[in-house]
């Protein structure tokens, strides 16, 4: 377990690389995104999903679990067809601080072993986070990494997250300090566009 320094503007392509394969061999790892620091693991690893839960302290069915995608080429995959409104925002949006929640295809339930009707989709304008997914060559499960700190909710100091976490996370990605504000939550569920958590991100902008 070791702290790895990559350049945010430019990521190194060997950190890149020894990242995925962390992650292909069953890892999680802590990683900045567009807004604050979260867990991953890949999506196809059922033993590191679950330790990732045991970590964040909770169930695979009864929690929110995002998908990090490198752009929205794939999300067919893990959704149900869009409404075309739906997917108009998304492209004007993504890159960015959202989390979209949308309905799940059949594939979803199967990859968390839940009962999961709705899937959050998201594509961090990080360029860290889009380029471990786009060399490993499918999504990451994630979530915020949060604090126990009362009045800290979201730790941004990659050496205290280090610090923390060293012991049960197998890399700590260091990419510069990150933001203390979650990504703005919205619901496209029934068609319309719902924002149930207000975040870093401001989806009016985009309507």
């Amino acid at each position: 377990m070791y702290l790895s320094v990559i350049n945010s503007e430019n990521p190194q392509e060997r950190k890149i690389e020894e990242a995925v394969r962390i992650l292909q061999n069953g890892g999680v790892i802590i990683y900045p995104t567009d807004t604050v620091y979260a867990l991953g693991c890949d999506i196809h690893n059922q033993k590191a999903i679950e330790k990732l839960c045991r970590i964040k302290g909770v169930k695979a069915d009864k929690t929110n679990l995002s998908f990090i995608c490198y752009d929205l080429s794939h999300i067919s995959e893990y959704t149900k067809q869009l409404d075309n409104n739906v997917f108009k925002v998304m492209k004007k949006a993504l890159p960015g601080p959202f989390t979209f929640i949308l309905n799940a295809s059949t594939k979803v339930p199967k990859l968390l072993q839940a009962k999961k009707k709705t899937v959050g989709i998201r594509v961090p304008n990080n360029n860290i986070a889009r380029e471990i997914v786009n060399r490993l060559g499918n999504p990451i499960i994630t979530t915020s990494l949060k604090d126990d700190d009362e009045v800290v909710e979201y730790t941004t100091d990659p050496d205290l997250i280090f610090e923390k976490n060293k012991k049960m996370v197998d890399l700590v990605i260091d990419g510069g300090y990150g933001e203390n504000v979650p990504s703005t939550v919205v619901d496209c569920t029934s068609g319309e566009i719902t924002v149930i958590r207000e975040g870093l991100g401001d989806i009016e902008s985009f309507l």
